[in-house]
């Protein structure tokens, strides 16, 4: 049986339905985008990682799979959406053929990226998942079109115009760069909402034998 690549997985019908409806359904509670952009995003993120940090092509490859697939438990509800999606996730890769060792480390990746779930990580596929999810902060993902009633979350996205994980396989460094319009959002309203996120990704670096940097407006803060 051929191996399960990511792009088997995004031409799947049953988890692409997933995803576009539980972003459907984050939005209608007033949160950011979740969807296939988001998905995409961290898949190539998660992907790159580990291939600059010189891991194993499959590896590398589950990552990707692990990130287009960390949100398809918001179709289910946000509580707790990253233990409902490794339930639906391995369902359908099970399906598909993926052997019990990699779905292992797919699942481990999709349940351990919440913050609101157990957090550290627990296989570099996981710690790779955790760094593409939490660096996804751009003001594409922020859907209200009213600027007057921006919450922080809508502030801070919205505020940020670039942002970029830079990984230094020679000095064993991740860095999140940002790009931040201070008018918007000062840069401690960042930090208000997102220090768990910060503190997951130095977890999830240290776990990858790295340092975690945060660069905003090419300031080192972390």
């Amino acid at each position: 049986m051929a191996l399960v690549t990511l792009d088997t997985v995004k031409r799947n019908a049953e988890l692409e339905a997933y995803i576009v409806r539980g972003n459907e359904y984050l939005g209608a509670i007033g949160y950011t985008d979740h969807g296939l952009r988001h998905a995409n995003l961290v898949a190539s993120i998660s992907r790159n990682i580990l291939l600059r940090l010189g891991f194993p092509e499959r590896e590398a490859e589950l990552a990707g799979i692990g990130g287009y697939l960390h949100d398809v438990g918001n179709v289910v509800g946000r509580w707790g959406h990253g233990q409902s999606g490794a339930i639906l996730a391995w369902q359908v890769l099970r399906d598909l053929g993926m052997p019990p060792e990699e779905l292992a480390a797919v699942l481990g990746a999709i349940g351990g990226h919440d913050p609101e779930g157990v957090a550290g990580p627990v296989h570099s596929v996981a710690a790779a998942v955790t760094l593409g999810d939490k660096s996804d902060v751009h003001r594409s993902r922020v859907r209200n079109p009213d600027r007057t009633t921006f919450d922080i979350h809508d502030r801070v996205n919205y505020a940020v115009q670039r942002s970029f994980v830079r990984v230094d396989e020679r000095c064993r460094t991740i860095t999140l760069e940002l790009t931040i319009d201070t008018s918007i959002s000062p840069v401690m309203d960042y930090f208000e909402i997102f220090m768990t996120r910060m503190v997951m990704c130095r977890r999830a670096a240290s776990f990858l034998g790295c340092a975690f940097e945060l660069s905003i407006n090419e300031v080192r803060l972390l």
